[in-house]
């Protein structure tokens, strides 16, 4: 349960289906002068260095973010995100979600993070510096329903398990149905990997959709016996011109 490290993985192609996701839904909810809630249940340690031996071993940022920063233009809330970090600690640094989040938001909106590992939670204090954050080492889903509805009650929560405990498929639509009864109004996205085995099906065919979009994107394996054939996404109370930027993601990722 606590042996997930996401630094093997960090920039790969489901981190840059993931984060451009993230990044979009945030620069439009700051659009507006209303402040906003961000939660996220599985922070990891919201920074990793591409060029560490991790991400080397595994060569997976290589073929993501790497190769494929020129489909985000300047303007967008993902390259922002990322030239902030990168003037910040060096061209090779990658932000996870928290510090995507923390770039894009303002003084006046709430961070929530959560994080479990106590070696990921250490280094997710340390990359997130000082400041208003609020940093929580348990677990996430727990969290969330504690703080939901939070305030401010505008918001996003993030739920991006690294599904290595297989019990996350049977319990995480009960618990994202218990924080939607609770926080109506606030965006909820959910991450899951494609895998060869479909584990995902039946943990969909559990969420609402009406009140859902799910965008599914395919790819390659990183290598051999890899069993990661794409990323997933189920957002809820999706806002406005979502729908086009993942047609425009998924033109994108027809192309590998």
């Amino acid at each position: 349960m606590l042996s997930y490290q996401h630094a093997y993985h960090a920039g790969n192609l489901a981190d840059l289906h993931k984060h451009a996701v993230l990044a979009w839904i945030l620069g439009y909810l700051t659009r507006k002068d209303k402040p906003l809630s961000y939660i996220e249940t599985h922070a990891g340690r919201g920074l990793y260095d591409l060029a560490g031996a991790e991400a080397q071993r595994t060569g997976e940022a290589a073929k993501g973010i790497l190769a494929r920063s020129g489909w985000f233009g300047p303007d967008h809330p993902y390259t922002r995100a990322r030239q902030a970090v990168s003037a910040r600690y060096g061209p090779m640094a990658y932000p996870g979600s928290p510090l995507i989040a923390q770039s894009l938001l303002r003084d006046t909106d709430s961070l929530h993070l959560a994080e479990l590992h106590p070696g990921e939670h250490a280094a997710l204090r340390e990359a997130m510096g000082a400041g208003k954050t609020k940093i929580y080492q348990s677990d996430g889903l727990a969290l969330a329903q504690s703080l939901c509805p939070p305030s401010p009650r505008r918001g996003l929560l993030l739920v991006d398990p690294s599904y290595e405990v297989k019990s996350d498929y049977d319990t995480i639509p009960g618990a994202l149905n218990r924080i939607q009864a609770k926080w109506n109004v606030g965006i909820v996205m959910l991450w899951y990997p494609l895998l060869e085995a479909d584990s995902h099906t039946s943990m969909l065919a559990k969420l609402p959709r009406d009140k859902g979009v799910v965008h599914e994107v395919a790819f390659a394996p990183v290598r051999p016996g890899h069993r990661m054939i794409g990323s997933g996404l189920y957002v809820a109370n999706a806002p406005w011109g979502l729908e086009k930027e993942l047609a425009r993601l998924s033109t994108c990722f027809e192309t590998l």
